[in-house]
């Protein structure tokens, strides 16, 4: 198989110092992966006088971007609502759900995404206020974290959901004063109630669509991987008709069994046996199952993440898992050889997760291990060091953080916890391994996007907000790395890919514009133009 050459570049390799030298000028691909990085002239040997040469003009090449928690299906699925996230107050977001309904007369429901509770009136929501524009089919409205789902009367109905229908376990229908549903649904009740039933409605043909669609949108943003963490039975049956049909997926991607916790022990281990079953077995489906995903709490915009001092009204929520039903599930994954990633956004619950990986550690002896907490908004000071010490991945998002969507979360703090969300440099600073990613569809996939706010703590969405915590912004040099060599790591595949050196895999995306030399704020403006795959251009502008 010929080479290529490709040259006339500047490439950002996002090693570390005594892997390779940070920059090069040209790169030389052989099959699915780079022959040689570094200079013009040893690449030209290294290629050969037969190769294919590509001479890009002087333009960026960095690593492809590994976005290692997402949702692929959900992210497809989101692509394809009445888009909420931008809609600044109730009168906009009505408007848009009447032009919705109004676009397609004939739709059994409506289905919307993305909303935030700045946008809502006091920022309680009521079935009432989508009445007034869209009473005659059902609404279904997820927030923009996936945690709480804004619904209309005649969604209840749809459910079933009435005064006397139980909160479920880990979750919350909200009520009125009356004691009746009042359009809010919480955390499991959710997944259980809105998920589920939806999920019956979208046909085989919708799921493979919105997986088609996420492919698509991440190709363009330069993202080579991807790790999906709600992975479930309909998931993987999607998965496997989009690989048979395609003939393979276009990025590579990895999976996290998601595990609901049933209350019974022996349910939920056996959950946890189908993963490790799964394991087993999914190099041949196109995805490969690596770990286990468990929610163990809620989110600080709707006040129900696990804190250990009350929200700013007096309110707080035990966890989804206590650590009496974690403790067997995160032991027989760990013993499983099965990596666990644990969503632990409030202190108490980050602290639990800890403790359930520490109990695991001790129980199975000396294993390799390479577990991840997920999001991490506010954690307690120490928490840095403790993951450092255990070798937990610290998996955060940077566009969680982006300051047009930060209000009503530093609201429902209410004090000096606020100043310390989000706090990246402390991991960095305690030698823990620090991952980027944008857990799509709570947040604008493209991966540029995510790293102007990385770099800077300013918004994407509102370029006239101040910088949020600046303290904490990172260098764009250190902040790629997070987004493509340690996400790598975070999935045990640094080996493989995140990097360009020689030996590993050829993915890499090539930018209109280098941020580098123009300043962060190019960020927002920069466009991928191409991004190659296992040596195979699978997106080009």
């Amino acid at each position: 198989m010929s080479r290529t050459l490709v040259t006339n570049a500047r490439i950002f390799t996002a090693n570390r110092p005594g892997d390779g030298a940070e920059w090069a000028e040209s790169l030389v691909v052989d099959g699915e992966t780079l022959a040689y990085v570094g200079d013009a002239a040893g690449a030209a040997l290294a290629a050969g006088p037969d190769a294919e040469v590509q001479d890009l003009g002087g333009r960026l090449v960095m690593p492809g971007f590994l976005d290692v928690h997402t949702h692929l299906h959900m992210l497809g699925d989101a692509l394809g609502r009445v888009q909420l996230r931008d809609a600044d107050d109730l009168g906009e977001i009505q408007a848009r759900l009447r032009a919705g309904r109004d676009a397609d007369p004939e739709a059994p429901r409506l289905l919307g995404v993305s909303w935030l509770f700045d946008s809502v009136p006091g920022g309680a929501p009521t079935r009432q206020m989508i009445d007034e524009v869209v009473a005659d089919v059902p609404v279904y409205l997820d927030a923009n974290d996936l945690h709480s789902t804004w619904v209309n009367s005649a969604a209840l109905t749809e459910l079933g959901i009435t005064r006397d229908t139980p909160d479920p376990i880990g979750g919350r229908i909200g009520r009125d004063a009356d004691g009746e549903p009042d359009g809010m649904l919480y955390e499991t009740a959710t997944q259980f109630f809105v998920w589920r039933f939806l999920a019956e409605q979208t046909t085989e043909a919708d799921r493979d669509a919105a997986v088609e669609r996420a492919l698509d949108a991440y190709l363009a943003a330069g993202v080579t991987g991807a790790a999906d963490m709600a992975f479930g039975e309909l998931e993987l049956a999607s998965i496997e008709r989009v690989v048979a049909r395609r003939g393979g997926l276009p990025f590579h991607l990895v999976a996290y069994w998601l595990i609901d916790n049933t209350g019974d022990d022996e349910q939920n281990l056996a959950q946890v046996a189908r993963a490790a079953e799964l394991a087993q077995r999914s190099d041949a489906t196109g995805v490969r199952i690596v770990g286990i995903k468990l929610i163990t709490d809620g989110v600080i915009d709707a006040c129900t993440a696990a804190m250990k001092e009350p929200y700013a009204d007096g309110s707080n929520e035990d966890p989804i898992w206590p650590y009496d039903r974690m403790a067997p599930v995160v032991a027989a994954a760990d013993a499983a050889g099965l990596q666990i990633a644990l969503h632990a956004i409030g202190d108490l619950a980050s602290e639990s997760a800890l403790d359930a990986l520490e109990h695991a550690a001790e129980v199975n002896g000396d294993l390799s291990r390479r577990h991840r907490i997920e999001h991490l908004e506010y954690a307690a000071p120490g928490t840095a060091e403790r993951m450092a010490r255990l070798g937990v991945t610290a998996s955060m998002q940077p566009v969680h953080c982006d300051p047009a969507v930060m209000d009503n979360w530093i609201a429902q703090l209410g004090d000096t916890r606020a100043d310390r969300g989000f706090a990246w440099s402390e991991y960095r600073d305690a030698g823990a391994l620090l991952a980027f990613s944008t857990d799509a569809p709570t947040a604008p996939h493209e991966a540029l996007a995510n790293l102007y706010i990385a770099a800077t703590r300013r918004s994407a969405l509102d370029h006239s907000l101040e910088a949020l915590t600046p303290q904490y912004a990172l260098p764009l040099g250190e902040a790629v790395g997070h987004a493509t060599r340690d996400a790598a790591a975070s999935i045990r595949e640094g080996h493989l890919r995140g990097r360009l050196a020689e030996g590993l895999a050829a993915d890499f995306a090539v930018l209109d514009a280098d941020p580098f030399a123009a300043g962060d704020a190019a960020l927002l403006t920069a466009r991928v133009i191409r991004t190659v795959v296992g040596g195979r251009t699978a997106y080009e502008a």
